[in-house]
């Protein structure tokens, strides 16, 4: 019976002492929840920022394609000229 008593003290001990942490780590858990929040906000706009960068960065890839091709044709049309200009005229 001694025994049941220790054991009955040493939980009401406990309680009282989980009872009394118990707001210090509801704050806690609530600062950690608002950081995680915070961190996830964080993150959301990091992605789109990814997103828009990304996005950027493709068009502007096709801008590059675009414009060596017809930097190609360009060339292609002066080679032609040149080789025009050097053919032998007829008839002169």
């Amino acid at each position: 019976m001694q025994r049941f008593g220790l054991v009955l003290l040493g939980c009401l001990c406990v309680s009282s002492i989980w009872a009394q942490s118990s707001p210090d780590t509801s704050k806690q858990a609530e600062k950690i929840s608002q950081q995680v929040a915070q961190h996830q906000a964080e993150v959301q706009h990091l992605q789109q920022d990814l997103s828009q960068q990304e996005s950027a960065s493709q068009q502007a890839a096709e801008k590059l394609q675009q414009q060596d091709r017809a930097i190609a044709e360009l060339r292609k049309q002066l080679q032609a000229a040149k080789e025009v200009s050097k053919a032998p005229q007829a008839g002169h």
